[in-house]
């Protein structure tokens, strides 16, 4: 056998073990790897809810909203969300200001949610989320009549139906628990801010449909009734 004839059954050799350690080493990876195979379908169907916290700060409270959610379940993970509902605000004149502030507006906003949960398919989620909202409404504003202290003279003044709007973005958290057949209860934790806005000339809203008081706003929080469909 000559020089070269060894040197190529040496190469012939060397690259048959690499080849043969490649394939040992892939085959034991992919039994490392392995996942098991999760055999829920994508779309696991659909919720409708309605928050308690809106419902009971309009019957305690100057303020407040109606307001339900639609939310679609992508294998018990994924939930695309639309909630939308009506804000209301009547606040009497205010001690510091004079100020009567009232409207009554639409709002909405969209955004997901995913299920952080390892154990996603128990029925009971832990959530993390985004949320973009908009309201387009129009308020009342009036002053009651003030005698200024300086010039002895009474002012007052009164708007009606001002346009105004305002787009924000929410980050949430917050979870749902099963408690029998397609009936859940949940809640959320919220962080508010304000992306752009149009108050008109009044300066500031008191009060925004869906995103609420202005300066006390920053947080927020929902309870849910939730029924999977």
């Amino acid at each position: 056998m000559t020089h070269r004839n060894r040197i190529s059954t040496s190469v012939s050799r060397i690259v048959l073990s690499l080849l043969l350690l490649f394939s040992a080493v892939g085959t034991q990876a992919q039994g490392f790897l392995k996942l098991e195979k999760d055999t829920i379908p994508l779309f696991r169907g659909f919720s409708l809810s309605f928050d308690l916290v809106g419902m009971a700060q309009i019957q305690l409270s100057d303020h407040g909203q109606y307001e339900g959610a639609f939310r679609l379940n992508l294998h018990d993970q994924y939930f695309p969300i639309i909630e939308v509902g009506v804000g209301r605000a009547n606040h009497d004149y205010d001690d510091i200001t004079g100020l009567r502030y009232k409207t009554t507006a639409p709002y909405f906003r969209i955004g997901a949610d995913v299920n952080i949960m390892k154990r996603k398919h128990t029925g009971n989620r832990i959530f993390v989320g985004l949320r973009y909202g908009y309201t387009s409404y129009k308020v009342d504003v009036a002053r009651e009549p003030k005698e200024d202290p300086f010039w002895k003279t009474v002012n007052s003044f009164s708007v009606e139906d001002l346009a105004c709007y305002q787009h924000w973005a929410e980050a949430v958290i917050g979870l749902d628990a099963k408690v029998f057949g397609p009936l859940h209860l949940g809640w959320s934790g919220r962080y508010r801010i304000r992306m752009s806005h149009d108050d008109g000339f009044i300066g500031s809203s008191w009060y925004v449909p869906g995103f609420g008081i202005q300066d006390s706003s920053t947080l927020a929080a929902t309870f849910n009734v939730i029924i999977d469909i």
